[in-house]
């Protein structure tokens, strides 16, 4: 398997948080793209770990990585504060799969740098009642630990 493609398991855990923060109804982020949101989500708990321009730094090697997957990514970029532009001016049906390999490849990186559980903490940390995550605690992978 190639390193810069995520497994299997993490890029449906990328397609659950989006599908999750699709569904959400918070009227503020109608209009925001879900792969923005869940970046977004992301940012605070990461940021706390590694610092703004960590959580900066691993946001853009995973852009570079998922735009050899989906070019139209090219056209995104990332700003001094760590937040993305130009998500949200993709064509509808080229956003979701885009933020799916954008998350993917962020939460590919944090397994790859931190492992797996703290990875799983993070996401916890930033969505609590996110059902998606049962089938990690089945698998003797429980955040909470």
């Amino acid at each position: 398997m190639s390193r810069t493609l995520p497994s299997p398991k993490i890029r449906e855990l990328a397609q659950g948080l989006l599908a999750y923060e699709a569904a959400t109804d918070n009227r503020s982020e109608a209009n925001m793209p879900a792969g923005l949101r869940v970046s977004e989500k992301l940012r605070r708990p990461l940021s706390t770990l590694v610092g703004s321009s960590g959580f900066r730094s691993l946001l853009a090697r995973s852009l570079t990585l998922a735009k050899a997957q989906a070019p139209s990514l090219s056209a995104v970029q990332i700003k001094p504060d760590g937040s993305l532009e130009g998500l949200s001016d993709l064509r509808n049906q080229d956003q979701a799969p885009a933020g799916v390999i954008l998350v993917a490849q962020l939460l590919g990186l944090l397994v790859t740098f931190i492992g797996e559980s703290l990875m799983l903490s993070l996401v916890l940390d930033a969505w609590p009642d996110f059902p998606g995550l049962i089938p990690w605690r089945k698998s003797n992978h429980d955040p909470k630990r």
